[in-house]
């Protein structure tokens, strides 16, 4: 795609699906973990599942980065390396952790993953290596880089640290839910959500981009909804819940 015009416009497409999608998703969680429910066609094994769904958005930048005739500049790796180191970790690991503990997921909420993240990976590898002037190696001493890359880090950090915790509820093999405790969840019922929000708040800012704004504008609408039902469901599930916990915003919301 080497027609910025048309680029833009379909970003503003892309954009206003995401305030659909947030306002639908108020009002219909997404079928599948905690919310998994029949009436959503037939189902697959949620390990499967998750690399069906992940895979796309490492292959579709990795393909962009391979066949672009860009300047491989420092900064162009980084970006690269991050975008993989977050998505070969979503795609081929964290499935694993999920054996045996997770619900089967609809193949309807996969092939909209799927689709999902391939137009995703594929808008942004359009921009940072083919649309955009570049970005030259002096770009990671900008502050947006700078800071961007503090918050993809920390929020990579809370989100990694969160889902290590509830998968440890479970290391014994007593598959009953539990009430998560230590690090953000102190403060709030889905820290793992808030760190994957803040990734890629910080992604946006790092590559200053319009696909990286709609990207993490996505991400709230998918996981804001979600972190909600998610709040919700646990404090009618345990008598005991935390009243202080909030769902996403520490202290907030």
């Amino acid at each position: 795609m080497n027609n910025p015009i048309l680029f833009d416009r379909i970003i503003i497409g892309w954009l206003a699906l995401a305030a659909i999608v947030f306002f639908v998703l108020r009002l219909i969680s997404a079928p599948y973990g905690k919310h998994a429910r029949s009436g959503w066609g037939p189902s697959i094994n949620s390990t499967v599942g998750w690399i069906v769904m992940e895979a796309p958005a490492s292959i579709g930048l990795a393909c962009c980065f391979g066949f672009s005739d860009s300047t491989r500049s420092i900064t162009a790796w980084i970006f690269v390396g991050l975008w993989q180191a977050h998505y070969l970790y979503r795609a081929f690991f964290y499935p694993f952790t999920l054996m045996g503990k997770s619900k089967p997921v609809p193949w309807s909420v996969v092939i909209i993953g799927l689709i999902f993240n391939t137009a995703n990976s594929l808008l942004h590898g359009a921009y940072l290596f083919f649309l955009s002037e570049g970005y030259p190696d002096a770009w990671i001493l900008d502050a947006r880089f700078i800071g961007g890359t503090t918050l993809y880090l920390g929020g990579t950090v809370i989100n990694r640290q969160s889902d290590a915790i509830l998968n440890r509820l479970r290391s014994t093999g007593d598959m009953s839910y539990k009430i998560p405790y230590g690090s953000m969840y102190q403060w709030i019922s889905c820290p793992n959500y808030f760190g994957e929000i803040v990734l890629w708040l910080g992604w946006a800012i790092a590559t200053w981009s319009l696909p990286g704004l709609a990207f993490s504008l996505w991400t709230v609408a998918n996981l804001a909804p979600r972190a909600k039902a998610h709040h919700l469901w646990y404090r009618n599930y345990f008598a005991d819940y935390p009243a202080r916990r909030k769902a996403l915003i520490p202290w907030l919301w």
